[in-house]
């Protein structure tokens, strides 16, 4: 058996709770090959972030072309991009190399708020990298800065979904998570691609299910977009992946709920 190869491109989390090792985690725990590129060095822990420092572009783009030329991934995640020049990099290489599948999870806002880009690097990213992807996965407040509304509800959530799907011409997953309501629920506006080996129309889809109460839930955002990332490359449809995923994550959400690492906002339990 050959498992698939899933290329994840994103920051390194030294606490092992989000970034590459929380996808590495995920894409073992599912059966699939984690192969990574860095894109920046993190100290960080469950408490917050202490320090970022990002990768030299040059090694980012041979990172790249060294697991692109031999490995040849069946689907891309994509986390943190610090920078404009970051992005060039990405771009560049993604159309050389054009991998079936490529899921980004735009770090753009911090759990507090902070926002974690310019404004400059957020509008090259809408520009080049954006057309690229099979499936963008922001949170609700990524989606409001995207939309440039603020989302508080789920027909929000639909209407956000269905415009930035026309405008980028992709498919979006915005994240509920932060919903005020006991219940979650997920909105995904799918706009076929090629790769997707479908020809629905382009339709939109809830994922409504009980809030599981935790105080864990560091890498998340990373856990699920590797998890829809890694489904999609065993050949399943957008919908089933992400369906899959959801369930993947909850167990990893449920089983982590009362693990005591770090003293703050602690990881998911991707080994369950």
């Amino acid at each position: 058996m050959l498992p698939p190869v899933i290329l994840s491109i994103a920051g390194s989390d030294c606490s092992g709770g989000a970034g590459i090792q929380a996808d590495i985690k995920t894409i073992s725990a599912l059966g699939g090959y984690a192969a990574s590129v860095i894109t920046a060095v993190t100290a960080q822990n469950t408490v917050g972030v202490q320090a970022v420092f990002p990768l030299p572009d040059d090694i980012v783009r041979t990172q790249i072309k060294s697991v692109m030329d031999d490995l040849k991934p069946d689907a891309v995640k994509i986390g943190m991009v610090h920078n404009t020049s970051l992005v060039h990099v990405i771009t560049e290489c993604l159309k050389k190399y054009r991998p079936p599948f490529i899921v980004y999870d735009p770090v753009m806002i911090s759990t507090s708020g902070r926002h974690l880009m310019t404004e400059d690097t957020i509008q090259t990213i809408q520009k080049e990298l954006f057309p690229l992807c099979t499936l963008i996965t922001p949170n609700l407040d990524e989606a409001s800065l995207l939309y440039g509304s603020p989302i508080h509800t789920i027909t929000d959530m639909q209407r956000a979904a269905q415009e930035l799907s026309r405008q980028y011409n992709t498919s979006f997953l915005i994240k509920g998570g932060h919903l005020e309501s006991d219940e979650m629920c997920d909105v995904f506006y799918h706009n076929p691609l090629p790769a997707a080996k479908t020809d629905a129309s382009p339709a939109c889809t809830l994922y409504a299910g009980p809030k599981i109460e935790s105080h864990n839930l560091h890498g998340t955002g990373c856990t699920l977009s590797s998890a829809v990332a890694t489904f999609l490359a065993y050949g399943n449809h957008p919908d089933e992946a992400i369906r899959q995923a959801k369930k993947y994550i909850g167990k990893a959400i449920e089983c982590g709920k009362d693990l005591q690492i770090g003293y703050g906002n602690g990881p998911l339990w991707h080994f369950f």
